[in-house]
């Protein structure tokens, strides 16, 4: 993320991420309480260097039903310490001891029936405990920053997670457009790269003009926590106070066929921003796959942001998200990280948001 703008001006500080599993930890919040009954076992797993589609496989083969039995609500970084729910629809059979699961680093924390199978993106969030070692900077100014942030949310950026290696799922995206064959699982995760990317750029123009926080004429405001959206309509007062509230957020386009639902002001900056031939590539590839207009929030709002420094240059955020944001956004705003996970990462030729998750639909 290091060629993206920053919100609040340069970077303050120089440190390295993920050093080990446990300084990067990451924990689903529940969209719901189990019902206690049902066709479903529900599975709360502590999972440490494993990625979820492989602890999918193994509970597939644990309780001896097929991988479309095992749903996730979300797939969670394989580089770090990480706390999600999954479920086995089990019908008709009893539950399997659940302490009779146990991969290397992985562990059932919570067994219960459900009455239904667990959905993607059923979860409110993700709680994060991030530490930062190696940190140069001055603490005061660093501290400065984090309060900036804490008062004023921070640039709701796509991690370069989503791009893979090099950025290099966005190459694959274009040849894919050109005619490329691709499997079903690649297909997904390069279409949610190329609207990624073009979402990252309109963010990018309104960081650098100083309005990702702000009203443009023609907004379309999506409402905090939901993918709910309308808009534009006159900026009044109350408008103003719902935003200054963290009730509403300016948005910009996850691409797809359709006219864009901005206008004016807001509507022009976005078509400017996405005009050169690349953006205009993805553009086509995308509304040939059908895939309609819809919106994101420019702007996120750590929930809880605490720090501590636990050593001279050892620094602790703790703080959570709304599914499919990224704690890089956060760091980003910082200065530069230096993710020791990245280059395991690197092995991967297709990644996916190996940040925190793959929370919501693909796109």
């Amino acid at each position: 993320m290091s060629d993206l703008p920053r919100a609040f001006g340069p970077a303050v500080m120089q440190a390295v991420l993920r050093s080990s599993a446990e300084d990067f930890q990451v924990t689903e919040l529940p969209a719901f309480a189990p019902s206690g009954d049902g066709e479903h076992l529900l599975l709360t797993i502590e999972k440490r260097g494993q990625n979820t589609v492989q602890v999918a496989k193994w509970l597939a083969q644990w309780a001896g039903v097929g991988e479309m039995a095992v749903s996730y609500a979300g797939q969670k970084d394989r580089h770090a310490l990480t706390v999600q729910r999954f479920s086995v629809h089990l019908p008709g059979k009893d539950s399997p001891d659940p302490a009779s699961f146990a991969p290397e680093g992985v562990r059932v924390l919570e067994a219960a029936r459900h009455n239904r199978k667990l959905q993607r993106g059923a979860l409110t969030g993700n709680r994060f405990t991030l530490v930062l070692r190696q940190v140069q900077g001055e603490r005061a100014v660093i501290q400065t920053r984090l309060e900036q942030i804490a008062a004023r949310g921070l640039p709701n950026w796509f991690g370069e997670q989503r791009f893979g290696h090099g950025g290099g799922n966005i190459g694959q995206a274009l040849a894919m457009f050109a005619g490329r064959r691709v499997r079903r699982d690649q297909r997904s995760i390069l279409l949610s790269a190329a609207r990624s990317q073009l979402f990252n750029q309109v963010l990018a123009a309104r960081v650098a003009a100083g309005n990702w926080d702000s009203a443009l004429e023609g907004e379309v405001w999506q409402l905090n926590g939901s993918r709910s959206v309308f808009g534009p309509e006159e900026f009044t007062s109350a408008l103003a106070e719902r935003l200054a509230g963290f009730d509403i957020h300016p948005s910009a386009p996850l691409w797809g066929e359709g006219e864009l639902r901005s206008s004016g002001a807001a509507r022009e900056l976005e078509e400017q921003a996405l005009a050169d031939e690349v953006a205009l590539r993805l553009r086509a590839g995308l509304e040939k796959a059908e895939l309609r207009q819809e919106r994101r929030s420019l702007r996120l709002k750590p929930d809880g942001l605490s720090w501590q420094w636990l050593g001279e240059d050892v620094l602790q955020l703790r703080f959570a998200l709304p599914p499919g944001c990224y704690a890089t956004a956060l760091v980003h705003e910082l200065g530069e990280a230096v993710d020791a996970g990245q280059a395991a990462r690197a092995r991967t030729p297709l990644a996916g948001n190996a940040d925190e998750a793959v929370d919501t639909p693909a796109g």
